[in-house]
Formats: structure tokens, C-alpha cells, sequence
């Protein structure tokens, strides 16, 4: 596995995977196991992964538990990410979400106290909420980064201009800056690419990309059967509910049986490629349940794909940018072809 910092503005080095540990426990009703989630986790560290992501919300805590058991040995050789906002317990009081300092504060030392650990790297602001002001959060987080009890302070699931205004809003205080996002992203999700990853890519931050398989959708499995997060949370799950997501799958499945892979590994394989060839160094956060499902993704290390079948996939997953966006292409293309025409011409082109 290959390395990475997080983003151009820490020199925190992570693996180009990260484990997502949703799946560990069995809170929601439905999950792994202890012993296979200890598998999955060995195995993940072998090939060479170093990043763990987690979150107090998944599976009631349980997740955090694990995570910190399996982590305890080699503790300073892993870098562990949790977040914060939504809380562990099902059934919160009224103070016990949002990121209000009240719940900063003490949802990051239940954490601390689940993950049996005296830090934590990296702490995702899980969700953005409607009252709290971005300079109480920005404090909170400053505060943790002095105590030692984070190293580093990152959002998941915010809009760009939230992020935007943090991190400018942080340099200027002197606070702690805004290290990275996490997003979802995939062939079948690409709506990121409007705002959130161009933002990263200027303000230098780490990018994560959670989903990279549409919930499960671009493994081929839903053609044959509900069974999976579609039928046992059917929640941040993707399905064919438009011909671009048909046409997608019929081209991955396509390509899959063209190199000797699974879907699974084409799809994944896209995202790594489009990651690069955008510049944001983003991190596809994997989220196995079972063993063979990590293999699958580890398979796709191996897997480099064509220029064909990278363009065939990108053109046909592309999305809509919207407004402004065209109209600054538009605009943008008539101005470079107005600079080309100008090296013996008129400086200033002419519109």
C-alpha cells in the first residue's frame, strides 16, 4: 500500500486506504462480529493500512470499543480518526448532540474513554448544525488541539462555503486550522466535484471519500439480490433509479469481465485514478463486513486500468456542474482562445 499525507497542510502520513469501522460491532442490528471484525482489521494493518476511521454513532458506541481494543498494541504506529456530533447513545438528551462546546467537550472524552487511548489524530465534525456559530466550534476544537487531546480537526458532510469560512476564519484567529473534509464520492456520486473537491484542492486540505462502492450498488450484488445494507439498514444506499446508473453498472460489470476482476474492484480502482488525476490526493475510506469483502478491495491495488476504460467510465458517470460553473467554462475557453490569438495582437482579448 502506498502513502499519502493528509492534505498539503499537515504532514500527517496516511495509507491510500482508510478502514472504515461502521460495520464493527452489532448495535444497529446488524454488523460484524467481534472476532471477524478482528480479522478484517489484522489483515487491513498487514497489507499495510495505517488509517482507522470511526465514529461514537456507529453501532451505538460499539464500533469506538472494538476499534480502541484492536488498535491498543500499536497505538502510535496507526493513525485513528473518530467524529463527534450526532452521539452513541440512540436516544440522546437534549445537550448531547450538535457541536455546541457542551457536546464537543464531553462527547470527545467518552470517546477518548472508548477508545482506550489519551489522543485522538483526527476529529471529523460529523454533521454541520443549524445553531451552533462556526467560531464556538472553531474555539472548541482549539481548544482540544492545545489540551493534545486531538491532533488535528477536520469536517464530514459540510458544504463548501461552511468549510471555506472555517478554515479562513481559523487562520486569521490563530486557531487550529481546518485539516481536511469527507465526503461521499463514487462513479455513482460525483456531485463533490462541483464544490468540495476543487475547495480542497485550492485550500490544500486532506480529502476522504466515504461510500466508493454507492453503498454497495457498484459490486453487482443488488442484480442478483437485496441482501446487504440495502435490505438491512436501507439507508446511504445507491440503486438503479436512472439510466446513468444503469449504464454505469452495465459498464463496470463490462470492464470487470474484460480484465479478470469484480465490479467491485473496477469501481474502486476509478475512484483511486480519478483522485490522482484531480489532485486531491482523496482517500477512499473502504467499509468491509466480512473478510472477503476487504480482499476484494485490497485486489484493487493491483488493478490499474486503461486510459479507454478510465475515459469510458468518467464520460459516462459524468454530472451536471451547474451553474456557475458553465457558464465559467464558456467563458474560460473563449478567453484562452482569445489570449492564443493575441501573441500577435492586442494584449487584452476581446470577448
Amino acid at each position: 500500500m502506498r502513502y499519502t499525507t493528509f492534505g498539503r497542510r499537515t504532514g500527517l502520513r496516511i495509507s491510500q486506504y482508510a478502514l472504515g469501522t461502521g460495520n464493527f460491532g452489532t448495535g444497529w442490528g446488524a454488523g460484524t462480529e467481534r472476532g471477524e471484525a478482528k480479522t478484517i482489521f489484522d489483515r487491513f494493518v498487514e497489507a499495510g493500512g495505517n488509517f482507522i476511521d470511526t465514529a461514537d454513532t456507529y453501532q451505538a458506541g460499539q464500533s469506538e470499543q472494538l476499534v480502541g481494543e484492536f488498535i491498543h498494541a500499536d497505538r502510535d504506529d496507526l493513525v485513528l480518526a473518530t467524529k463527534f456530533t450526532v452521539g452513541a447513545n440512540p436516544d440522546p438528551k437534549l445537550s448531547r448532540t450538535g457541536n455546541a462546546r457542551k457536546n464537543l467537550r464531553v462527547s470527545v472524552e467518552e470517546s477518548l474513554t472508548r477508545l482506550d487511548t489519551d489522543y485522538i489524530d483526527v476529529l471529523w465534525v460529523h454533521y454541520p448544525d443549524a445553531l451552533t456559530p462556526i467560531d464556538e466550534l472553531l474555539r472548541g476544537l482549539d481548544d482540544l488541539v492545545t489540551q493534545g487531546k486531538i491532533l488535528y480537526a477536520a469536517f464530514s458532510n459540510f458544504p463548501a462555503w461552511r468549510v471555506s469560512r472555517a478554515s479562513l476564519l481559523a487562520e486569521v484567529s490563530g486557531w487550529a486550522p481546518v485539516a481536511g473534509i469527507q465526503v461521499e464520492y463514487s462513479l455513482v456520486e460525483r456531485t463533490a466535484e462541483r464544490e468540495l473537491l476543487p475547495m480542497a484542492e485550492a485550500l490544500g486540505l486532506g480529502v476522504t471519500l466515504w461510500s466508493p462502492l454507492g453503498g454497495g450498488l457498484l459490486t453487482g450484488k443488488y442484480r442478483q439480490s437485496q441482501d446487504g445494507r440495502l435490505s438491512d439498514w436501507n439507508n446511504l444506499v445507491h440503486t438503479e433509479s436512472s439510466e446513468q446508473k444503469t449504464a454505469i453498472m452495465d459498464a463496470v460489470i463490462e470492464i470487470a469481465e474484460q480484465v479478470g476482476r469484480t465490479p467491485a474492484q473496477v469501481a474502486t480502482a476509478w475512484v483511486s485514478e480519478r483522485s490522482r488525476r484531480l489532485a486531491t490526493t482523496g482517500v477512499p475510506i473502504i467499509g468491509p463486513r466480512h473478510v472477503a469483502q476487504l480482499d476484494d478491495y485490497l485486489g484493487a491495488l493491483t488493478l490499474a486500468l486503461t486510459d479507454e476504460q478510465y475515459d469510458r467510465l468518467d464520460e459516462i458517470s459524468t454530472i451536471d456542474l451547474g451553474i456557475p460553473h458553465q457558464a465559467n467554462t464558456k467563458a474560460l475557453n473563449r478567453l484562452q482562445g482569445g489570449l492564443a490569438e493575441s501573441v500577435d495582437g492586442p494584449a487584452v482579448p476581446v470577448f
